[in-house]
């Protein structure tokens, strides 16, 4: 099992080192931990693929230090510029067309003509990213489709030693990936919902089997257990992921006292607890608004048992 260590100044430079030379380190951001290669290297993103399951037609989020660096890579409209603005660092990806200058190889693409792009606000991304000194393509650090990991311990028990370098900033203070917002037009569109919340945007339907954003699978952060979502009671054998004051007795609760924010931090470790020791999984009905709509879509991701082609 991969060794977890301390964001000190040393370990933060060795884990560039290792980064350099083509080696994975799993770091902090403020929404899960990522798993991080050099964003250029083809051999080191082609086993950071292989390492997680990924499907390779699944475009990876490039991570960043500044908005000055992300010109490099990607085209910015004044949509983009201002999201840009407003919110990093932070929770949001941007997509955006590929800039003539970028150095993000084809593969972390998925060969497609545009990239994603994010700013985390997490210091230890930061101090790596900086260290580094380019982008890192860093997805959350778990199997695709799997529930992301908010800790070091989760990466380590989930990645075992496929991963060289963990880097522990502690519990993830948000626990839910970012919001994906295409700019790709002059209007921006959501492509996927998450920690910011993004107002007056429109969602954008997209091919679920071959998808313009990271993250945007059909089937994806999905426990072993089977999901019942909207459920009021459990059933059966059923463990009961409640939210909200408790009318029935919950095995675990998102939120006792209804706060989305605080369901959202909680939302993967919970479902990870009861995924060790449960068959099956009732979940109680979460607000469809605010941090609610990530938690759905997040939810209703999990829960779908259709199989998707990694062809």
């Amino acid at each position: 099992m991969s060794r977890i260590y301390d964001p000190t100044s040393k370990n933060i430079q060795k884990a560039a080192e290792l980064l350099r030379a083509g080696a994975l380190v799993a770091m902090p951001t403020e929404t899960v931990y990522g798993l991080a290669c050099d964003a250029a290297n083809s051999e080191a993103v082609a086993r950071l693929y292989a390492a997680k399951d990924r499907p390779q037609f699944n475009p990876l989020i490039a991570h960043i230090c500044d908005l000055e660096t992300a010109k490099h890579e990607g085209v910015f409209n004044q949509g983009a510029l201002g999201l840009a603005h407003q919110v990093w660092p932070g929770p949001l990806t941007l997509v955006t067309p590929l800039a003539p200058t970028h150095t993000v190889c084809d593969l972390a693409r998925a060969g497609l003509s545009s990239i994603a792009l994010r700013v985390p606000a997490h210091p230890v991304a930061r101090a790596l990213l900086t260290a580094f000194g380019g982008p890192l393509v860093a997805p959350s650090a778990n199997p695709s489709g799997q529930i992301s990991p908010t800790s070091a311990a989760h990466v380590a028990k989930d990645m075992g030693d496929k991963v060289d370098f963990i880097l522990d900033g502690g519990a993830c203070e948000i626990g839910l990936e970012s919001t994906i917002i295409s700019c790709l037009s002059d209007t921006p569109q959501i492509l996927r919902y998450g920690a910011y919340q993004a107002p007056d945007i429109f969602f954008a339907e997209q091919d679920k089997r071959k998808p313009d954003a990271p993250g945007a699978l059909s089937r994806h952060y999905a426990p072993k257990a089977t999901l019942r979502l909207n459920a009021a009671y459990p059933e059966g054998k059923e463990a009961y992921l409640g939210f909200g004051p408790a009318l029935i007795h919950s095995t675990l609760n998102l939120s006792e006292a209804g706060n989305l924010n605080e369901a959202a931090a909680n939302l993967f470790h919970m479902l990870r607890r009861l995924d060790e020791t449960w068959p099956a999984i009732a979940v109680a009905p979460i607000p469809k608004t605010g941090l609610g709509l990530a938690i759905n879509d997040r939810l209703t991701r999990a829960a779908t048992r259709e199989s998707i082609s990694h062809d």
